[in-house]
């Protein structure tokens, strides 16, 4: 799909300017290449997806050095798209090349981030630490072991870094999927029935989804409970289709419940103890605080609500869980 004429515009400028991108390599470190942001508020994330955190915002058109790129969400603009992010090292972080001033989708002459992280993962969840969380609810160490790098990156692409949201997330999970990334919903067998690790429902989850990522989820379903894909989509329920981390940062479990969009019963006291298992054994105690209930507003099934209507749903009795 052709770039935004802007951006061809920016590259016949830079060249008439004697500087193209092949020009500029020369003047700077071997590994590194000199590309032209354009726009205001263009973002720099910790990672190459829209849900990952913003560590910079460019006020306007920027020099940027760039040593590798990567593949990452699909960013589309006017005229064009691409799913590739220059990593900025001066930066710690990425940009979408659709806001490269070059005419490709990929950067040209940019070598692909494969040798090495250039932000190597920490705190990584390991099998023995689900094990210890939530005990005989990991039935299949081998598939849960198999699934937690890409869970793991999924994690850190959403920011689920601190111990309340890991204990949320991985707790919520657990109940959803027994952590295993390949599982569907056992006697489900509608067309959009749980599938993978957040157990994504219906078609009004498996199309957001498949557009957010540029794949056919509706066309195939199998793909959401893959191993490429599982992890990607429950990172993406859980910051896009919902905002669930600050949730987590409250302690609020049953508000978590609400997002996932159950209705209330028992199975939220039986998550909310999951939830402590997994503080307990990240901090050394479960804190004060802990919410376990949901409002009456958020007591029925939310699952088909937006996350706009979630969002205002959720300020109805919003101190009472």
């Amino acid at each position: 799909m052709p770039k935004p004429r802007i951006r061809r515009l920016l590259s016949s400028v830079l060249a008439l300017a004697g500087i193209t991108a092949a020009g500029l390599v020369a003047a700077t470190p071997a590994h590194a290449a000199v590309f032209q942001t354009y726009g205001s508020g263009v973002n720099v994330r910790a990672d190459a997806y829209l849900s990952s955190a913003v560590v910079r915002t460019l006020s306007g058109p920027t020099s940027i050095d760039v040593d590798c790129q990567k593949e990452g969400d699909l960013v589309t603009v006017s005229g064009g798209s691409s799913k590739w992010w220059a990593h900025i090292p001066a930066f710690g972080g990425y940009v979408t090349v659709a806001y490269v001033a070059i005419p490709e989708d990929k950067l040209p002459g940019v070598p692909e981030c494969d040798g090495g992280d250039p932000n190597p993962p920490s705190g990584d969840v390991t099998l023995a630490d689900v094990q210890a969380m939530f005990g005989s609810r990991i039935a299949n160490p081998s598939i849960v072991e198999t699934g937690l790098p890409s869970l793991n990156q999924a994690m850190r692409d959403a920011n689920i870094t601190t111990p309340y949201r890991k204990a949320a997330f991985l707790a919520t999970l657990v109940h959803e999927s027994r952590l295993e990334y390949n599982i569907r919903e056992i006697g489900d067998t509608r067309l959009y029935g749980g599938r993978g690790y957040i157990q994504l429902t219906g078609d009004f989850n498996y199309g957001p989804a498949g557009r957010y990522f540029g794949i056919d989820l509706l066309g195939n379903p199998e793909l959401a409970r893959s191993l490429q894909w599982s992890a990607p989509i429950a990172r993406w329920y859980w910051t896009v289709a919902r905002n669930i981390n600050p949730y987590a940062d409250a302690l609020n479990m049953g508000k978590v419940d609400a997002a996932i969009g159950f209705p209330a019963g028992t199975e939220d006291q039986r998550r909310c103890d999951s939830f402590k298992n997994a503080l307990r054994y990240l901090t050394g105690s479960v804190p004060a605080g802990v919410i376990c209930t949901r409002s009456k507003a958020l007591a029925g099934d939310t699952s088909k609500l937006s996350r706009a209507q979630f969002d205002a749903l959720g300020k109805v009795g919003a101190g009472l869980g």
